[in-house]
């Protein structure tokens, strides 16, 4: 009987074809389902966003973008504070997005600025270079407020009063050479009543020495991106090395806001007696009961009549800046007219609570096919009253979205736009983590992209 030699075929490799075939159609048919249903969902966000097709693309490839969806205006009643952004000659205001007339206003410079936005309203010769008088204490209350924090020195502390504060020229307190003075007195004194002997004694406990702390101060005006400022002095007495801008002037102030609420009651205290002297704090709008909560006046013959001033109104913040008017009358008045106009015309809306979702993109090679992106902080817009609904956002990713993505990544920008231009911009993150998938998912994903 003939016997064949011939080797009989494996089917094993066969049996591992089928089976991954059949792996393969079930996982791109769970694949198909997924990127249908996440496409479903894509713009139901939590009621942030009307519509379903918000825009999501590359940085690197801008040339074919188009506007998102229309921004809703939901959540307005939930709080959002910005980061202090510096800005430029470049930024827009957001009165250039309306027909809103800018006020006619007597000043060398000035500003009005929403704080919780972080948002020029109107300004005008925001860069030009001016004689600041005694809003430089604001740079030195904010480095008195930092020392106190740092436990550097406490509001109880007792400094005795040295000769060279007690001849300082210009307003004064009234401290006495070689008395003890409590810091919280020093304060009142250089806030309430714009003493520069108590300023000046404030410098030399803080700094070691005048020269010590004048250079602190140019270190942390740098910090905060005073770019265009100089100060020689911890008073402002007039000097050629002593100068800043409203825009500069708008940083610190929104620094002295944020960073130390807790001293910020000193800015609406109207009156302090010391040495059985009471003096008045100059800003006259403290006592007009229109919201107004401080800040600082100045004067010099140089400077002319200064004023930043800010107002808390139905829990909206805004401030203004007023330098080079004719007189306190008119600085007061200029302030008040400012912000009138800013309230009447202009309102905040939240655009992307911190930790809620704007827009849920595809995500590759994880084991969820989205991932939720939202804002890194939460953004509020000031927007002219009436714009609310012609908002759009614009989602940009500076990556392609592989698994695995953190919760916290930073995956691009997103930016809102009114009548064609940028209205703001804030950095898009990851709000939950997406783990890589298995084998056979991550294959099948790098099977799509490839075609």
């Amino acid at each position: 009987m003939f016997t064949s030699n011939k080797p009989k075929k494996n089917k094993l490799p066969l049996i591992l074809l089928l089976l991954v075939l059949i792996l393969g159609g079930g996982y791109a048919v769970f694949n198909y389902l997924s990127d249908k249903q996440a496409s479903q969902a894509q713009g139901s966000n939590s009621g942030q966003i009307s519509n379903a097709t918000t825009v999501t693309q590359p940085l690197a490839n801008t040339n074919n973008t188009q506007t998102g969806t229309t921004v809703a205006m939901a959540n307005d009643g939930l709080k959002v504070t910005s980061s202090i952004v510096p800005t430029t000659p470049q930024t827009p205001t957001v009165q250039s997005f309306s027909n809103v007339a800018v006020p006619t206003v007597d000043s060398s410079a000035w500003m009005v600025l929403d704080v919780d936005s972080g948002q020029i309203i109107a300004q005008h010769n925001a860069d030009e270079k001016l004689a600041p008088a005694s809003l430089t204490k604001l740079l030195t209350a904010s480095l008195t407020f930092t020392a106190l924090d740092n436990q550097q020195l406490n509001l109880d502390q007792q400094v005795v009063v040295s000769e060279r504060a007690w001849k300082t020229g210009g307003s004064r307190t009234f401290i006495k050479v070689d008395t003890q003075v409590a810091i919280s007195d020093l304060l009142q004194g250089m806030i309430v009543q714009s003493g520069n002997d108590a300023t000046i004694q404030l410098a030399e406990v803080v700094g070691g020495s005048v020269e010590a702390f004048v250079e602190k101060m140019n270190k942390e005006a740098k910090a905060f991106g005073m770019v265009n400022s100089s100060f020689a002095d911890p008073t402002g007495l007039p000097s050629p090395q002593t100068y800043t801008t409203v825009r500069d002037l708008s940083l610190l102030a929104q620094h002295i806001i944020k960073d130390h609420p807790k001293y910020f009651h000193y800015f609406s205290q109207q009156e302090f007696t010391y040495n059985k002297i009471r003096q008045p704090n100059r800003n006259g709008l403290l006592s007009k009961n229109i919201g107004v909560d401080g800040l600082k006046t100045g004067h010099t013959d140089d400077a002319g009549y200064c004023l930043i001033s800010t107002a808390l109104r139905d829990g909206r913040r805004v401030l203004t800046i007023v330098m080079g008017t004719k007189s306190m009358r008119e600085r007061e008045r200029i302030s008040q007219q400012l912000l009138d106009w800013a309230y009447m015309n202009f309102a905040n809306h939240v655009v992307a609570p911190a930790g809620l979702p704007v827009v849920s993109p595809r995500v590759y090679e994880g084991k969820e096919k989205t991932v939720n992106l939202g804002a890194k902080q939460g953004v509020a817009v000031t927007l002219p009253r009436g714009q609310e609904q012609n908002v759009q956002m614009l989602t940009q990713l500076s990556r392609e979205l592989v698994a695995p993505i953190k919760k916290g990544d930073t995956v691009g920008t997103v930016q809102f736009i009114l009548n064609g231009k940028v209205l703001k911009q804030d950095t898009l993150v990851a709000l939950n983590d997406v783990e890589q998938a298995g084998f056979f998912g991550r294959m099948w994903d790098k099977l799509v992209k490839m075609f």
